[in-house]
């Protein structure tokens, strides 16, 4: 443009006549420096555009690369969270969880080294530490009732709990990680209609937790407590398998002590008495004669045993005629084979829409517990009980011997030999059933055991807390 201003000038005193020279030359002397202050502008104009489309470039690319962080963050976590699902290790499952939930809240330079955090899960009704990030030793023994403060509002609404000032709540003060730390979040792990424990963390900065953070934390909070519940039934289905081993075990080991106690001694007594049979016949015809009907009355009597054996182990009668009528059996073969008297009351009906399994249970339970009765009582009669309560099932073994004190027996229980009372709570367990053992001295004992007939009669159960 300045190029331009000799051009327009010799154009201009060319095209005007010569007293025209001097109003040329003003108007010039004016022009000049408005085109230069034009030329300027224009350059900075265009100075000004291209630093912003420069600002625009960076701060797109600023953008993206948050965008992409976020997006990875976001990965991270999904696949984190999908590694905590896949988890059946209890204890890996809660640390797991805190590390989750300390990544997710990490900002995008650093970890949130100040972070406190703790998954508290319930013994009977208290709530103890079970895994923590950033407490002291003295913390990690910590008990809290939940009876006061965020807990307790937290425990009674199922809800997310944000409590400022923590160390002045009546119940996280005993935390002494929470002195330091200005706000502090409760989260409830509910699992159907219970709680199964609570996510706690703090930070010294009362603005860290967000709305944004809140929602992850929830999240990650819904994902451990699937995540803990999964774990917990796959460690009660291995305790499982290792009490069922157990019991088996025990099984072999009784009908070990039974065989040597009853068929193996007979068959050898037999085989004695053959032997002293066989050298009579020689010199005592009448004598050698006697002392075979002996050897077939034992004889006898040992394959009433052996019967009686493979009965217990196994009744037949069970799987083709029901429960009542296996019943009726050991009733006849304990007056049969042992003299003791066995009375059997049940109405007809009392179990015909009981599985074929259930009905096992309560067999062995009756027959151990008609069994211990018949050891131990010294009774002269046992009476055996099934009532239908809607839809519990009542079983009742009652006896007329000696009795016991069941607290004193109990407090020894782990130095007796016997393991009678554990067999019957473990089949009661078995049905989801609720034992109670009712016995004083002198008046005998009353064996009562209720059996939820099904799922919602179970959960009712064990909820109210119904005592046999």
């Amino acid at each position: 443009m300045p190029n331009g201003v000799p051009t327009l000038l010799h154009l201009s005193l060319q095209s005007c006549p010569q007293q025209g020279y001097q109003s040329v030359l003003s108007l010039l002397l004016v022009a000049i420096p408005l085109l230069a202050w034009l030329t300027d502008r224009f350059r900075g104009k265009r100075g000004e555009k291209n630093s912003e489309d420069k600002s625009k470039r960076s701060w797109s690319s600023q953008r993206e690369e948050a965008l992409e962080h976020r997006l990875e963050r976001l990965r991270s976590l999904l696949r984190m969270l999908t590694s905590l699902s896949a988890t059946l290790n209890y204890e890996r499952v809660m640390e797991n969880t805190l590390d989750l939930a300390s990544s997710a809240l990490a900002g995008p330079r650093a970890e949130p080294s100040r972070l406190v955090s703790a998954l508290l899960l319930f013994d009977q009704n208290r709530l103890y530490v079970a895994s923590a990030r950033g407490l002291s030793p003295r913390d990690l023994r910590a008990e809290f009732p939940g009876d006061k403060g965020v807990i307790e509002e937290a425990l009674a609404s199922g809800d997310v709990r944000i409590r400022p000032n923590p160390a002045s709540d009546p119940e996280l003060r005993r935390l002494v990680a929470m002195h330091s730390c200005q706000v502090a979040v409760i989260i409830p792990l509910v699992v159907g209609l219970g709680i199964y424990g609570l996510l706690l963390f703090g930070h010294p900065d009362r603005g860290f937790f967000t709305e944004e953070s809140l929602e992850v934390l929830q999240a990650i909070a819904h994902q451990a407590r699937t995540a803990l519940q999964n774990a917990q039934l796959y460690r009660d289905l291995e305790l499982e398998k290792e009490r069922m081993a157990d019991i088996q075990e025990e099984t072999r080991k009784k009908l070990a002590r039974d065989l040597h106690d009853g068929p193996t001694q007979s068959i050898g007594a037999i085989a004695m008495r053959v032997n002293f049979a066989r050298r009579l016949m020689t010199r005592d015809p009448d004598s050698a004669s006697e002392e075979l009907f002996k050897i077939e009355e034992l004889a006898r009597r040992t394959t009433k045993e052996i019967r009686q054996m493979l009965f217990t182990l196994r009744p037949l009668v069970l799987e083709s005629e029901g429960l009542l009528a296996a019943l009726e059996q050991l009733s006849e073969k304990m007056l049969e084979n042992h003299n003791q008297k066995v009375t059997i009351q049940a109405s007809p009906d009392v179990v015909e829409d009981m599985e074929v399994g259930k009905q096992g249970v309560v067999f062995f339970i009756v027959e151990e517990a008609v069994n211990n009765a018949r050891k131990h009582a010294q009774a002269d009669n046992i009476w055996v009980r099934l009532k239908r309560r809607g839809e519990l099932l009542r079983l009742e073994v009652q006896d007329d011997g000696v009795g016991f004190d069941v607290a004193t027996v109990e407090a020894s229980y782990d130095q007796r030999g016997s393991l009678g009372m554990v067999n019957l709570r473990e089949r009661a367990e078995m049905v989801n059933g609720v034992l109670r053992i009712d016995s004083v001295p002198g008046k005998g004992t009353r064996v009562a055991v209720t059996i939820p007939l099904t799922i919602e009669a179970a959960e009712r159960l064990h909820h109210s807390g119904l005592d046999s």
